[in-house]
């Protein structure tokens, strides 16, 4: 393998070149063969490339012969039609597979032509093509007397006397597929019926040793070794690779889908995706801004029950508000919410400060970061109906979910088909997914109207390939350049076909003689709030339309402005003159305006005589009452009712009070309780059981290796010894740092590598994932940071927890970069 080759390798699995730098290829070896480094690997492989894997680790090392004969791609034809004279078609796309694989240092040849897979893919698989493990690691720990008598029943002349002599003839013997398939020939039916469903399902029964002579069949097969007693699980037989692969026969083959599924294609243009593309992103936007101005005018309110969000209700009040639909609605709230411009505040969804300025700018610049949001979104927003087919609220209905990660990548990567094709149908791209990123899962998230599809909103990723047409992702069954742009994660080239694609903001209206405005593409900041203060808005999307009425005039009165003004500031947005309707409904709104009037009042004082009312209203110690004549027997009180009474009394009068319905009311005294204090919240201890996970969060993004010369690097590690020296003070090999030293001693079960690293975050106060085993032995993966370094122990904050938690070093069974 070249040096650039070894390049890549590094810049596929970034974290084998995280910091701190990795000082020999022994020591990038140790991070690639992580458990955790591999599981971020995994969820970015197709489907032949998993296939293979799961191949290679049911077989264990193989040749590239014994691995083409497992998938079926040995004995094909060649082009010409000769067998053998070139290489096969499916042997060709193994070796790309194999390739590929390779570039993640997931597979490779070993020095004796034998193909490897990493250890930690065999943790993936427990019973690989069904395979469990082989006869001689089946057999490994069995006695030699029990062997001996294994080869007594089958008939074999025994080697000799020791255990490996017995156990290899044994192995041989049953290693011949025709043997096998002979001595099952002549079992007993219920033997016979027995291995043969084992062989076509998972290889393994659950059966305790007692039982075995009671379920038929079943000593008879493990007297001959063709089931064997599983040492690993008590009370599971296990039927060896060997003899699974003759029962299955010859013509059968493990699963190997070299090529992606067949869909129907169309020609398209790259105009008309641009074109397309173009309205859907500028329609998206325009209901964005429609869906957050009336958020910002009215905050949504959350669900007090279960996780919170955003209900039903809201929703729907949102959509009729903004002329949209509940999707729409749901794709706008959760992109913004991403993109940070909208956030929970008490009982409510609140604009942040950055939603301002984001207001203020161009629809471009709006659409890229609302398709940021949507690209990192750990949910599908549109999901509306959990697995129990109960509705979702918004913002916080499904849980973050990796696979929902998955699926969109895969998506991006389906769509991408030949240059100038396009699906004729855009549900066909679900299947496509299913191949690129085989660890995505359809979430039942339920039917999506497609335009164009009818009937197709049951298809798998219905709701995903729906929300992507909707973004202007996916245009005319292709990618369109936005998603491309989206997926290559480069902030720059994604505000440059934004600004290509979406036309500037709408600064100017068409009003009509039917007293409506409409503003054809997305109406800039000041535009919208200007016709959402004076009129009421009808239709959004690629052109919004507004309608004046007596009502919404006397609504931008209310705010304090005059006709004069509201005609004017119309009139500077207009094509041409304001029709002559509109300037008539403004002004003929504005002379009623006003002519009744209703003044607050927290009391209000009358009397039948006028002279003692308006003494009243000039007595000077009732000045703070604030009273206002309104009439020769009425005065308006700018204080609460109980004081107001108390003024009066006071000053020498003797008023009384009302009640609602006029008559006098009858004030008694009140017995004066104390109130019960609540008891202040226990604090409960967390539960010593928790739920763990052995591998890191496979939908994180991997560590950051930007800035790092990769192919250097490559050559600085060649050019060093393969395995670095051990530190070790007392041959005179000595730690990097004390920190590296002093960590090495509490921390017993790291090796190196994981010691290197953590020590370097320590140091340099970055965040670290560890694998952490409770004091209960759970086994925990936390990501800390703010490290303090206080041996034995680690005080740092948990993310997983949002604390501060105390770890022991000699705990940590394993570290890898966040």
């Amino acid at each position: 393998m070249c040096i650039r080759d070894r390049g890549r390798v590094l810049g596929e699995r970034a974290d084998s070149a995280a910091p701190p730098e990795p000082c020999s290829l022994g020591e990038v070896a140790s991070r690639l063969q992580r458990p955790a480094s591999v599981g971020r690997v995994l969820p970015r492989l197709t489907l032949p490339c998993l296939q293979v894997a799961e191949a290679l680790v049911a077989l264990g090392p193989a040749e590239r012969g014994e691995l083409e004969e497992l998938l079926g791609v040995a004995g094909a034809k060649g082009p010409e039609g000769s067998e053998g004279a070139q290489e096969t078609e499916g042997a060709r796309e193994l070796g790309e597979v194999l390739e590929a694989l390779g570039g993640q240092a997931l597979v490779w040849p070993d020095g004796d032509g034998l193909w490897c897979a990493a250890e930690p893919l065999r943790l993936v698989w427990r019973a690989p093509l069904g395979f469990v493990a082989s006869l001689d690691t089946l057999l490994a720990d069995r006695g030699t007397e029990e062997l001996r008598r294994m080869l007594v029943t089958l008939g074999v002349p025994s080697p000799g006397s020791t255990k490996r002599q017995r156990l290899s003839a044994l192995v041989g013997h049953l290693r011949d597929p025709q043997r096998v398939l002979s001595l099952v020939a002549g079992a007993p039916a219920a033997a016979r019926e027995l291995l043969e469903r084992l062989a076509a399902g998972g290889g393994e029964l659950h059966l305790p040793p007692h039982e075995y002579g009671s379920r038929p069949g079943a000593r008879w097969a493990l007297e001959r070794g063709l089931l064997v007693p599983d040492p690993h699980r008590y009370e599971h037989i296990c039927m060896p690779v060997e003899v699974t692969l003759a029962l299955r026969g010859t013509a059968w083959h493990a699963p190997f889908d070299p090529l992606p599924p067949p869909v129907s294609t169309t020609p398209v243009g790259p105009a008309d995706v641009d074109r397309e593309a173009s309205a859907a992103a500028t329609a998206f936007t325009a209901h964005a801004t429609s869906v957050l101005a009336v958020c910002a005018a009215a905050p949504p309110a959350l669900l007090k029950s279960g996780a919170g969000g955003v209900g039903a209700r809201e929703l729907s009040r949102i959509g009729k508000a903004a002329r949209c639909d509940d999707t729409l609605v749901r794709l706008a709230l959760e992109t913004a919410y991403g993109a940070g411009l909208v956030a929970p505040d008490g009982g409510e969804v609140a604009m942040t400060d950055g939603y301002d300025a984001w207001a203020a700018q161009e629809p471009a610049e709006q659409f890229a970061a609302l398709l940021r949001a949507w690209i990192q979104s750990p949910r599908t927003p549109t999901r509306s109906r959990g697995d129990d087919g109960k509705t979702l609220p918004a913002l916080a209905g499904a849980p973050p979910c990796d696979c929902c990660v998955w699926a969109r990548d895969g998506l991006l990567v389906a769509a991408r088909l030949a240059p100038g094709e396009g699906v004729e149908r855009s549900a066909e791209l679900g299947t496509l997914i299913g191949w690129y990123r085989p660890y995505a899962v359809d979430h039942g998230q339920g039917p999506a109207p497609y335009a164009g599809d009818h009937g197709q909103g049951s298809a798998p990723y219905a709701a995903l390939i729906r929300e992507a047409e909707l973004l202007g992702v996916i245009a005319r069954g292709a990618l369109s350049r936005l998603g491309a742009a989206a997926r290559d994660d480069n902030s720059t080239g994604l505000a440059t076909v934004c600004r290509e694609l979406l036309p500037a903001a709408a600064k100017t209206a068409h009003f009509g003689a039917d007293l409506t405005a409409v503003v054809t593409g997305t109406p800039s900041a000041r535009l919208a709030a200007l016709l959402d203060a004076t009129a009421g808005r009808e239709a959004g999307g690629t052109a919004s339309v507004w309608r004046f009425g007596a009502d919404t005039v006397g609504r931008a009165l209310d705010s304090g402005r005059t006709a004069e003004a509201i005609a004017a500031d119309l009139a500077a947005v207009a094509v041409g003159a304001l029709p002559q309707p509109l300037t008539y409904l403004i002004h003929d709104t504005a002379r009623g305006h006003g002519r009744v009037r209703v003044a607050t009042a927290p009391c209000v004082i009358h009397g039948a005589e006028p002279a003692l009312l308006a003494e009243l209203a000039a007595h000077r110690r009732l000045a703070g009452l604030g009273l206002r004549q309104v009439a020769p027997t009425v005065l308006l009180s700018r204080t609460a009712l109980d004081k107001t009474l108390d003024a009066l009394r006071s000053a020498g009068y003797a008023p009384v009070a009302e009640a609602a319905d006029g008559a006098v009311r009858i004030d008694k005294p009140r017995r004066r309780r104390a109130t019960v204090p609540e008891p202040s919240p226990r604090l409960v201890p967390l539960a010593a059981s928790e739920s763990p996970f052995l591998v890191v969060r496979q939908g994180e993004a991997p560590p950051d290796a930007s800035g790092v010369d990769l192919t250097a690097l490559a050559a600085k590690l060649l050019a060093a010894p393969p395995v670095a020296p051990v530190p070790d003070p007392q041959n005179g090999v000595p730690y990097a740092t004390d920190v590296e030293e002093i960590t090495a001693t509490y921390a017993r079960l790291l090796p190196l590598t994981d010691v290197r690293q953590l020590s370097h975050a320590i140091s340099e106060g970055r965040a670290v994932t560890i694998e952490y085993v409770a004091a209960s032995g759970n086994r925990t993966v936390r990501t800390i940071s703010e490290i303090d370094f206080d041996p034995p122990y680690l005080y740092a904050w948990c993310h997983l927890r949002d604390d501060e938690r105390v770890f022991a070093l000699s705990r940590i069974h394993g570290v890898m970069p966040a």
